[in-house]
């Protein structure tokens, strides 16, 4: 049985923040969209298209089975191929070669050979993103296949190459200077209009040669206030709503002609902290904070399932980086405040810490893009105080994370880290927490230990698990990031639509196996 709720009163003051009022649906740029056609889904999401490079908007053209990279993963996480049929590994592991399959063609009839899918990947290995961490030495086309050649051996190398950042377009799809400027896939729907940042419609490419689409054409639209698109959903102006807020769902729940599916996914709220930071650079004091998160309240409250609260940074939807047996993460005020005494913190009259003269406050950003994170953020802001640190919340963007954490100033971030990004997060965890950290994960903070774990997992030598449970353990131990709640994907369905299936992985709204129902 979850523990009694200690905020009870802060937790429903934050939650009726998110009540929907009818000022709230009238999202920017939406009163002028043109109706969708009929037998058109439409599809609405938080996400902004912010151009056309696959680096920065890949993932939306492959969710809508525009674009495909050269290999695709099951729900379970497994390989599957996609535009290559088979692929093999060398004996001294540095070597590995993607044979290309026969007979696809891109949307404007090129053939998809060995050759334009290198350069492809070329493009994608000069740009900032997931190859820049495989350590490639060469790559080049050789009898219908694509060889990668890298300097050291790296066993999760075919998982990158399922990140929409790889994903492959015709020669024509690129202009002079190199730069993307028309989407030309070869995914079984081909870009009809594209309207940036708000929207594109797609219709099945005749050319397709894969199992035969039941949705002839589909359409994708920005929509950035939650209650707007549930809004969209009740009114069937949607088909498929994604990224819902607990308020919304709760209303959805009871709408006729709208059904609601939901997935957990290999994400983590979390909050991310600069360990370059006078105070937060004291594992003491990353543990006290960490104490002071009171996450079945957060869960059961704010997310209305106690069961998300994160006892560890990987969820249970990362069942191979799931540890059972870690000791989990509590919520404990007193035990904080002890621990913050001991880094040599004392408080003032108004209860806030205070160490060498300087007051204990932290700047904690977050953002809208998923509707819940603001709301996490106002009750951390009121645990924080409670154990004695004072927190501004500031929401912003989610691109002011990166930024912060590149330059510097970023103090705390409230994220949701996708551990699915690659469906093996071995390459994702070096780049969050190996070389003093990454945008979405650790933050001038190092640790030889977890990184030798790290480095035995990128060389494949860790077929019993002992390495990931040393990495979960180090993270749990050191807390440069504080996990908060797992996170658990709900969509709204219109009841016209049957076959909706939602991927784990995020890399598919799987629009091909949708069918229309009487």
């Amino acid at each position: 049985m979850k523990p009694l709720l200690k905020n009870a009163r802060l937790f429903a003051a934050v939650l009726a923040l998110a009540l929907p009022c009818a000022c709230a649906w009238a999202d920017p740029g939406h009163g002028d969209i043109v109706p969708a056609a009929a037998g058109t889904v439409t599809v609405v999401g938080p996400w902004e298209l912010t151009g056309l490079e696959p680096s920065r908007s890949g993932y939306m053209f492959t969710r809508m089975e525009v674009a495909q990279t050269l290999l695709d993963v099951d729900d379970q996480g497994r390989l599957q191929p996609a535009l290559a049929s088979s692929w093999e590994l060398s004996s001294d592991r540095k070597q590995w070669r993607f044979f290309i399959r026969q007979g696809r063609t891109f949307h404007d009839g090129t053939p998809v050979t060995a050759w334009t899918v290198l350069a492809s990947i070329k493009r994608a290995l000069a740009a900032p993103g997931v190859l820049q961490l495989a350590g490639i030495s060469d790559i080049y086309a050789a009898r219908g296949s694509v060889v990668v050649q890298l300097a050291r051996p790296l066993a999760p190398l075919p998982y990158l190459f399922t990140h929409y950042s790889t994903m492959v377009l015709a020669p024509a799809a690129f202009g002079a200077d190199g730069r993307v400027t028309r989407i030309i896939g070869s995914g079984p729907y081909r870009i009809k209009t594209i309207r940036l940042p708000q929207q594109f419609d797609t219709e099945l490419f005749d050319g397709w040669n894969g199992a035969h689409p039941q949705v002839a054409a589909a359409r994708y639209i920005s929509v950035s206030h939650a209650e707007t698109r549930a809004l969209m959903a009740q009114s069937r102006q949607a088909d498929l709503a994604f990224t819902l807020d607990p308020p919304s769902i709760r209303r959805l729940q009871r709408q006729p002609g709208v059904t609601l599916k939901a997935q957990d996914l290999p994400r983590t709220t979390l909050l991310k902290l600069n360990a370059a930071h006078p105070f937060l650079g004291d594992a003491r004091v990353r543990q006290a904070i960490s104490l002071g998160v009171e996450r079945d309240g957060i869960a059961t409250a704010l997310l209305r399932d106690g069961d998300l609260a994160a006892t560890q940074l990987f969820p249970p939807a990362l069942a191979r980086w799931h540890q059972p047996g870690l000791t989990p993460l509590r919520h404990d005020p007193v035990a904080a405040r002890r621990l913050l005494a001991q880094a040599g913190f004392h408080p003032a009259a108004d209860g806030i810490l205070w160490r060498d003269g300087r007051r204990f406050e932290l700047k904690l950003i977050t953002f809208v893009d998923r509707p819940e994170l603001p709301l996490i953020a106002t009750a951390i802001q009121e645990e924080m105080r409670q154990i004695g640190i004072a927190v501004t919340v500031i929401v912003g963007n989610s691109s002011d994370i990166p930024a912060g954490h590149r330059s510097g100033a970023l103090e705390m971030g409230l994220v949701a880290r996708n551990f699915g990004t690659t469906p093996d997060p071995t390459a994702t965890m070096i780049g969050d927490y190996t070389a003093g950290g990454g945008d979405w994960g650790a933050m001038r903070w190092h640790d030889p230990v977890l990184e030798q774990a790290l480095a035995q997992l990128a060389s494949g030598d860790d077929a019993g698990g002992d390495q990931r449970a040393i990495v979960a353990a180090r993270l749990q131990a050191q807390l440069p990031v504080i996990p908060v709640v797992w996170y658990r994907q709900t969509v709204a369905v219109s009841s016209r639509l049957g076959g909706v299936s939602i991927d784990p992985f995020e890399r598919s709204y799987r629009i091909s196996t949708l069918k229309w129902l009487p």
